[in-house]
């Protein structure tokens, strides 16, 4: 289902001599985008996008402390209505909270700056 065209069949190759180093970084680079090397090298010699896969997932990463942020402050909050009584410092209480929400719009602005980044680099891709 997923045959290519005549045309589309790689089945030239070439050759290029390089230093062991350089055989290693661009493997490593590859591993990185999650490519092979060939497709890595191919891509970069026709000057076509690679997305780094650990930015991908760095990003991910960002998404998931975000909502356990989210999550700690709700249960935080519930703590405070439910045992509202037991509690000796309300002043230490809110400013958990307040560092909470800090840490919270620190995030929000990291993932609003990655996403600008990657529909940037979207943006670019389509008008090539």
């Amino acid at each position: 289902m997923n045959k290519k065209l005549p045309e589309n069949i790689r089945k030239v190759c070439m050759k290029s001599y390089i230093t062991e180093s350089e055989r290693d970084r661009i493997a490593a680079l590859a591993e990185q985008c999650g490519l092979s090397v060939s497709e890595f090298i191919r891509r970069v010699a026709l000057g076509q996008e690679i997305n780094s896969k650990i930015d991908k997932e760095a990003f991910l990463d960002l998404l998931r402390v975000n909502a356990d942020l989210g999550r700690l402050g709700g249960l935080f909050k519930l703590a405070l209505t439910e045992n509202a009584r037991k509690v000796t410092s309300h002043r230490e209480m809110r400013r958990i909270l307040h560092e909470i929400e800090d840490r919270q719009e620190e995030l929000r602005q990291l993932i609003s700056t990655t996403e600008k980044v990657v529909l940037n680099r979207s943006s670019m891709k389509e008008k090539r």
